[in-house]
């Protein structure tokens, strides 16, 4: 059974930073991405912030570039999210989703088949 677990989420400063982890496990495939999205308060999901995929492609909305990164550690099937210079409005629950088919910055959610369960950054002085 395919698991995608975030964990690193937390309380942190404006102009802080924190790490982000998401954990794959129980899939066979070759292949996979990883997209990270975030919910702020009162708002819809927000379109993919970053993307990583196992052919080492990677993309980061501009919305977010230059603040945040996106890597993966292939043998530990882990991808991480650094982001730097947080601002109050990155508040928000951070979702990471896997899709096993080739996804690009304007794959619909819906493909993302596997998600987690979010955790929390909130940034608060």
């Amino acid at each position: 059974q395919v698991q995608v677990v975030e964990s690193g989420g937390g309380l942190v400063q404006p102009g802080g930073s924190v790490k982000l982890s998401c954990a794959a496990s129980g899939f066979t495939s070759d292949y996979y991405a990883i997209g990270w999205f975030r919910r702020a308060p009162g708002t819809e999901r927000e379109g993919v912030l970053c993307i990583s995929d196992s052919d080492g492609s990677t993309y980061c909305a501009d919305s977010v570039k230059g603040r945040f990164t996106i890597s993966r550690d292939n043998a530990k099937n882990t991808v991480y999210l650094q982001m730097n210079s947080l601002k109050y409005e990155d508040t928000a629950v951070y979702y990471c989703a896997a899709a096993f088919r080739p996804v690009d910055p304007s794959t619909p959610i819906y493909e993302y088949e596997y998600w987690g369960q979010g955790t929390q950054v909130t940034v608060s002085s």
